[in-house]
């Protein structure tokens, strides 16, 4: 079973992503992704915007009642914060054995620092990181995203995770669709 994080506001075509896939792939919709998505309480981006909540512990004990119920192995996917969350939910999570981290929030303040300190052994576990090649284009905080997202890899790795990093065309918003079904092809194939 593939979770995918989705966004009631900015639905992801998950229908057509998951073409053709064995894996049964269920889409979850998130409201408020800057709250309920991010691991810890962090300023807005820009002056105005609203602060990042840090209720992802939340969120991910409102997923417990589905990993219990459905038979595994479960994956956990999702793109942008949903990205971040997914790749959070990983590593707090035993029961998932894959993730998919789509063009993640991986340059989330402290993110980086807190993912080598709280990664634990993930032998026989697997992760698939990808990036759109033109992210690192946007300017602070993302200027920093395709080496955020290479620690992480080596972090994963060191932990004896089986790790993929895909380097994807276009910037954050191109090719959604597109890295959506490469990632969850990816998992479908684990």
């Amino acid at each position: 079973m593939i979770y995918v994080i989705d966004s009631p506001e900015h639905p992801l075509d998950v229908a057509a992503a998951a073409e053709r896939l064995r894996s049964r792939v269920v889409s979850v919709p998130v409201a408020d992704w800057g709250d309920a998505l991010t691991p810890w309480p962090a300023p807005a981006l820009r002056p105005g915007e609203k602060d990042f909540g840090g209720h992802a512990d939340e969120t991910l004990a409102s997923l417990a009642d589905a990993l219990d119920a459905a038979p595994g192995p479960h994956a956990m996917c999702g793109y942008s914060l949903g990205g971040l969350f997914a790749l959070y939910a990983f590593v707090r999570e035993p029961r998932l054995a894959a993730c998919a981290c789509l063009s993640g929030s991986v340059w989330y303040e402290g993110w980086v620092e807190w993912l080598r300190a709280n990664a634990p052994d993930c032998t026989g576990r697997y992760a698939y990181l990808s990036v759109g090649k033109k992210e690192k284009r946007a300017g602070l905080p993302f200027r920093h995203v395709e080496e955020d997202l290479a620690a992480c890899a080596d972090i994963l790795r060191g932990c004896g995770c089986e790790v993929d990093v895909a380097l994807g065309p276009g910037s954050h918003m191109q090719h959604v669709t597109e890295r959506l079904a490469a990632g969850l092809t990816a998992l479908d194939a684990k």
